[in-house]
C-alpha cells in the first residue's frame, strides 16, 4: 500500500505541488512564448512531455554507466536525440502546428525542466520511478500551458483553437497577446496555485555548493589549491574571494 502511495505521490506531485511552470518557475520561454494559443499550448506541453518521458527513462537506465563529470553532456545529447524525433515526425505529419512552434520546438533540448529532472531525479532513481516523474511533470507542464494560453487567446484575441467568439470577439483586450499580457497572465497564475496550495508548493531552497552538480569535482580540485575549497556556505566563500 506504502509502495503504491508513493509511486501516486511521484506522478502527481508535479500537477499541483512541483509544477514546473507556476511553483518552480522553469520553462519560461517556452511558456510565455506559445501561450497566445491554445493549439500551440497543447502541441508544446505533448512535445515537451515525450521528450521529458523518453530522456527521464533513458538516462535512469543509464544511470551506473554514464560518468559522473561528463553527465550533463550527455544528457543533452540524448535530449537532443528525442528533440529532433519529435520534430521530424511533427514536421511530416503536423506541419502547421510545427511552423506555429517555429524555434520554440528545437528550444525543447535546453529546457529546464527537461534537464533538471534528468539531474534530480532520473539519475538517482529507477525506470519505472523516472517515468512516472516525468509523466506527472509532463502533465502539469501541459495543464499550465493550457490554463495561460485559454485566459490569453479567449480574453486577448477573442478565439479559442482559432475558432472566433463572437460576443467577446468585439471586446478583446489585445495586450493580453502581448508580452506584458503574458507576464501578467503568469504572475496571476502563479499567486492563484500559491493560494490554493497555500504556499506549501513553494519550496525554501539552500543557497550552498553542496546543491552543486559540481560541488564533488570543484571540492576535489579546487582550481590545484585545496585550501581554496569550496566550504559549502556563501559567506565564507565569498569572505574568500
Amino acid at each position: 500500500m506504502s509502495d503504491k502511495k508513493s509511486k501516486l505521490s511521484v506522478l502527481i506531485n508535479g500537477i499541483i505541488r512541483e509544477n514546473p511552470v507556476l511553483v518552480l518557475v522553469l520553462g519560461t520561454c517556452p511558456t510565455l512564448a506559445v501561450t497566445t494559443s491554445v493549439t500551440a499550448a497543447i502541441g508544446m506541453g505533448i512535445a515537451a512531455t515525450v521528450v521529458l518521458i523518453c530522456s527521464n527513462m533513458v538516462i535512469s537506465a543509464l544511470r551506473n554507466i554514464i560518468p559522473d563529470k561528463v553527465r550533463i553532456p550527455c544528457y543533452i545529447v540524448l535530449i537532443a536525440g528525442f528533440v529532433t524525433i519529435v520534430q521530424l515526425v511533427m514536421q511530416a505529419y503536423l506541419y502547421s502546428l510545427y511552423k506555429m512552434l517555429g524555434v520554440y520546438l528545437s528550444l525543447i533540448v535546453v529546457n529546464c525542466i527537461i534537464l533538471g529532472r534528468a539531474e534530480m531525479f532520473a539519475r538517482n532513481n529507477t525506470v519505472g520511478a523516472s517515468f512516472l516523474d516525468a509523466l506527472g511533470m509532463g502533465i502539469g507542464f501541459t495543464l499550465a500551458l493550457i490554463a495561460m494560453s485559454s485566459i490569453r487567446e479567449i480574453l486577448g484575441a477573442g478565439t479559442i483553437c482559432g475558432i472566433a467568439i463572437p460576443f467577446i470577439k468585439n471586446y478583446s483586450v489585445g495586450i493580453l497577446t502581448m508580452a506584458p499580457g503574458g507576464f501578467f497572465v503568469f504572475g496571476c497564475l502563479i499567486a492563484l496555485v500559491n493560494k490554493l496550495t497555500k504556499g506549501k508548493g513553494v519550496k525554501r531552497k539552500e543557497f550552498s555548493c553542496d546543491v552543486c552538480p559540481s560541488a564533488a569535482f570543484c571540492k576535489k580540485k579546487a582550481f590545484g589549491n585545496p585550501d581554496k575549497a569550496c566550504t559549502g556556505t556563501p559567506e565564507n566563500n565569498s569572505s574568500e574571494n
